[in-house]
């Protein structure tokens, strides 16, 4: 995107963030709902398509910029993020990466314009951090793939109008090339959404499990056709590498609202007859924050230019992924501290984003399953013994 056309790109969502869905943010929390007029100015404002190409109607934005945008939008609720991060992110993506052109010409246009919500069906009760191991299967029957299994904390899936969801298609293969995509439209007899999950924190983005009965879909549903049997494995890690880095910039801007919560607490809050701000532990603990924050932006940066250029699409990922959720939960845990008693409350925002910030080291892989493929990178064989 052009350089001045970005720059008003994200003054115009650090407008929105921060003057129509920071002051909403408790009564997103209370009601564990996204209110719909903030829905519909995302839609306008091109939010569910910014990652996805132009030529389908998005804004086309390269990770590099996309880090810049989630900076902004990680300022506020995660939620928000939410409401539109699987159409850009490990959903739109399963069609970029792996989609014919004419599943692309249907689907993406009305992803990217959000009239379609989609959602990324991968993970099982028993497959979560290793999904080469799930048990959805799909098998052809004449000219139709009948779909049996589950699928669990499937974000957006009470709302979603079509699941990309992954199934065994040959028991016989190995566990990573047996697995192929396929596109479920929500409605399709045998497909069940259970009631949204109950969750800790991130309120207002829902998830649940979806179950598959018999689920009968055409032969053209397959993602990619003939050419993506077997290969939805190798679709879902492309699609993951991606959101690894997207919502670890998501991160960076949890951490610069926590730093900032921070430094006004501290700054207003007085205790013996001095503000807070004045004693150097409350200082040290800002101090470390902003540390914390400023490598986790470098490092989401630095991630995202190897991903653009395509020479790093595994480590830095999953550097950048392990590192963000960790610091910005330092961050969090500080903020509270910072707080007191005050940020032990329901309705002050550092407790709020406390528990929002605890999802971030499980979902995206979580912070030891980072550990081990950075590791296995590293190491090659010598990680084998």
């Amino acid at each position: 995107m052009d350089a001045d056309d970005f720059s008003a790109v994200l003054s115009e969502v650090r407008r929105f963030v921060r003057e129509r869905v920071v002051p909403l943010e408790a009564e997103i929390d209370e009601k564990d709902e996204m209110p719909a007029e903030i829905r519909e100015a995302a839609k306008k404002m091109g939010l569910f398509g910014f990652a996805l190409p132009e030529e389908y109607g998005g804004l086309g934005l390269s990770m590099y910029e996309e880090a810049q945008l989630m900076f902004e939008l990680g300022y506020t609720t995660p939620s928000l993020r939410s409401m539109f991060g699987t159409n850009n992110g490990i959903a739109g993506h399963v069609l970029m990466v792996g989609g014919t052109e004419e599943q692309k010409a249907h689907w993406l246009p009305r992803i990217a314009s959000g009239d379609v919500l989609a959602s990324f069906a991968l993970t099982e009760p028993d497959a979560g951090s290793d999904p080469s191991t799930l048990t959805t299967k799909a098998r052809l029957d004449g000219d139709e793939w009948v779909i049996n299994g589950a699928k669990r904390y499937i974000t957006n899936a009470p709302l979603a109008d079509v699941f990309m969801v992954f199934a065994r298609t040959d028991n016989e293969a190995p566990r990573t090339r047996g697995i192929s995509t396929f596109l479920v439209p929500a409605g399709t007899p045998g497909l069940t959404v259970a009631p949204k999950d109950h969750k800790m924190g991130q309120l207002g983005a829902w998830t649940a499990d979806v179950f598959f009965d018999d689920v009968r879909v055409p032969a053209e549903a397959l993602v990619g056709g003939e050419d993506g049997l077997n290969r939805g494995f190798a679709t879902a890690m492309g699609c993951i590498a991606h959101g690894r880095v997207h919502i670890s910039a998501l991160m960076v801007g949890m951490a610069e609202r926590l730093v900032d919560e921070s430094v006004a607490y501290a700054s207003t809050r007085r205790q013996s007859g001095k503000l807070i701000g004045s004693f150097q532990l409350i200082q040290g603990l800002i101090a470390d924050s902003m540390t914390d924050y400023y490598a986790g932006r470098a490092t989401v940066l630095e991630a995202a230019r190897g991903f653009d250029a395509g020479t790093d699409l595994k480590v830095g990922p999953s550097c950048t992924k392990y590192f963000a959720s960790e610091m910005v939960w330092r961050v969090a845990d500080r903020a509270v501290q910072i707080h007191g008693g005050a940020g032990y409350m329901r309705g002050v925002a550092v407790e709020r984003f406390y528990r929002d910030a605890r999802l971030f080291r499980i979902y995206e892989g979580t912070s030891q399953i980072q550990q081990v493929i950075i590791a296995k990178a590293l190491l090659g064989e010598a990680a084998r013994g």
